[in-house]
């Protein structure tokens, strides 16, 4: 009898435990279902373009040609390098001729001012132009003129440190965020522009006629007051 009750009670234990088990193969795998934690956003530069901690290495900043000057810039690849190599040409064609030393692209966050346009640098949406002239009164009247249209050009997404409060006129950077389309708007005109003979950098233009002078003087006027 002894032996029988034992016998009973093992087939009873084994089968709770195959009933739990079985039960268990519906269940939810709660560890593995758990969602990931969904990592932070990047910090971007002051004006909301992600930081890049490097250049030409699993970056969206490379080193790209200025055609026309022999010259390379680290820049954000896509919309914004051909609207700032665009600034470059123009800058290069008509109010100076740029050497190597004079123009200098991305640069890491750790040597710049966070709180400052400058910062744009790190995310490869700005460029230096003659870095050694950041202070105001660096160009002539009409050098300034042209640098009017060339910014008339772009639409207003790239501003002119030399307009900002703590002034650096070497600095030229997108005043406009990643999903603002004014960027890929105004990419796409250049586009054109360098697909149309006598359009774009390097075609003559008259910066003074009543149009452009206009459409200038209008931009100046609104970025000057940001």
């Amino acid at each position: 009898m002894q032996n029988e009750m034992a016998r009973r009670a093992a087939l009873k234990g084994a089968a709770a435990i195959g009933a739990a088990v079985a039960t268990s193969s519906f269940l939810p795998a709660v560890a593995a279902a758990a969602a990931p934690a969904k990592p932070g956003k990047p910090p971007t530069s002051a004006n909301g373009w992600p930081i890049e901690s490097r250049a030409n290495h699993v970056s969206t900043v490379w080193t790209r040609p200025v055609a026309g000057t022999g010259l390379g810039v680290d820049v954000r690849i896509g919309d914004v390098e051909l609207i700032l190599v665009h600034v470059i040409r123009r800058f290069h064609y008509e109010i100076e001729r740029i050497q190597r030393i004079d123009l200098a692209g991305w640069q890491a966050i750790g040597t710049l001012s966070r709180r400052l346009p400058e910062s744009n640098l790190a995310s490869g949406t700005a460029v230096r132009l003659r870095p050694g002239a950041a202070a105001k009164g660096g160009l002539f009247p009409l050098q300034e003129e042209v640098l009017r249209d060339i910014l008339a050009d772009c639409g207003g997404v790239v501003r002119w440190g030399g307009d900002d409060i703590e002034v650096d006129e070497s600095l030229f950077y997108l005043d406009a965020g990643p999903d603002d389309s004014r960027v890929s708007g105004t990419a796409e005109v250049l586009r054109r522009w360098q697909a149309t003979p006598g359009a774009g950098a390097g075609a003559e233009v008259d910066i003074r006629s009543a149009a452009r002078r206009g459409r200038a003087d209008r931009l100046a006027r609104v970025q000057r007051s940001a």
